[in-house]
Parts: C-alpha cells; structure tokens; sequence
C-alpha cells in the first residue's frame, strides 16, 4: 500500500504543475469556508427566531 500512495504521489507531482495543485487546493479550501460559514449564520438565524418565539 505504501509503494502504491508513494508511485501515485509520484504521478501527480511529474503531471500536475505546482500552480494547478495549490489552484485545486484553494479553491477547495474556499468552498469549504464558504459553507463553514453558511451553516454556521443558518444556525444563529435559526436560534435566534427559535428564542425570539419563546417570549
């Protein structure tokens, strides 16, 4: 298994650029961030109606 990850690394590193793998790795990153923070004002909209109810 290890000599398998280690040949495939090795692919992606003589195919890819550096340029495309740190591209693909932001933009992936930005994504996620994107939805970290979606989920998280969702859900302090979502108590926040929930506690306004109560009263």
């Amino acid at each position: 298994m290890k000599k398998l990850t280690s040949l495939l690394l090795a692919m992606m590193v003589i195919l890819m650029t550096s340029c495309k793998i740190v591209g693909g790795i932001f933009k992936a990153g930005v994504w996620t961030g994107i939805m970290i923070v979606a989920v998280v004002v969702g859900l302090i909209i979502y108590l926040l109606s929930r506690s306004s109810r109560r009263d």
